[in-house]
């Protein structure tokens, strides 16, 4: 009985993974058709534009880099820091229970959330203003909770042994976890990174709740200037009612992932060269 239930099961997960899968290229073989046409190197370069045939996705391109790349640079620190002290520092205490349950909670939270609570904490109080800053700041706040969990995953992947004879050796908690523990996990923690990046460079409620542009005609250069993002660009052209907008939003999200291909890829590469350096 039991072998029937697990085999019904598998057929069940298999459908629905074919099905997912057909979907999923349906959906990018449209994309392709509709956009592929208006790729092209003025597409890349040219900024937003009342004329389809002028627009072009760079203020938003740029945009996106800026805010990614300031995203991971807030949440890998302060997520790796967070899962450290609770794996390693505070794993039986009741504050840090009391920190985990509410992490696993908010990994569950609306994106539009995030932007509320974005607007209140960094736009207002904080006088960020519509700043590329708020904005990763933002984000950042959704990815930590991806990123405090997977690394407390990959932290407990490491064996005690390595702890163990790290102590043995004389090093101090802190020496050990630095030189043995994180090394050893740091593919783990990257494969976090990837997965709440990739979460972040998608989301656009966020960022227009806290303020974000549709339209600049400038790129970013700095931290504390204004922004817009390839997300909401796309939806700009999108409530557009000429046809042509639309095939400038099926090039924009051909853009977008190509951007997100692009960085997970890069993490990929260092991810596996660190676990070939952990094998050595």
């Amino acid at each position: 009985m039991r072998k029937h239930a697990d085999l019904i099961f598998q057929l069940v997960s298999l459908s629905a993974l074919v099905i997912a899968l057909a979907a999923l290229a349906a959906l990018v073989f449209d994309i392709v058709s509709d956009g592929a046409g208006r790729l092209s190197f003025q597409f890349l370069t040219n900024i937003a534009s009342r004329k389809p045939e002028e627009a072009g996705v760079y203020h938003a391109l740029m945009g996106s880099i800026w805010v990614i790349a300031l995203t991971g640079a807030l949440a890998l620190p302060i997520g790796v820091a967070a899962a450290i002290f609770l794996e390693e520092y505070g794993s039986r205490s009741r504050m840090a229970r009391f920190i985990e349950l509410n992490i696993s909670n908010l990994a569950a939270v609306p994106s539009i959330i995030y932007g509320l609570l974005g607007l209140g904490l960094f736009v207002r109080l904080m006088g960020m203003g519509q700043s590329v800053l708020a904005g990763a700041a933002t984000l950042a706040l959704l990815a930590l909770p991806v990123v405090i969990l997977s690394t407390r995953e990959a932290l407990r992947t490491v064996p005690n042994s390595i702890r163990e004879g790290s102590y043995a050796l004389g090093a101090t908690k802190w020496q050990t976890i630095w030189n043995q523990v994180l090394p050893m996990a740091l593919p783990g923690v990257l494969t976090g990174l990837i997965l709440a990046l990739s979460r972040a460079v998608g989301e656009t409620a966020p960022l227009i709740t806290i303020g974000a542009l549709t339209y600049i005609p400038f790129a970013p250069d700095g931290i504390w200037s204004k922004f817009t993002v390839l997300p909401i660009q796309v939806f700009n052209w999108v409530s557009r009612p000429q046809p042509e907008f639309k095939a400038n939003a099926a090039a924009g999200i051909l853009v977008l992932m190509v951007l997100l291909l692009s960085m997970n890829a890069i993490a990929i590469v260092v991810r596996d060269r660190q676990q070939r350096r952990g094998r050595i």
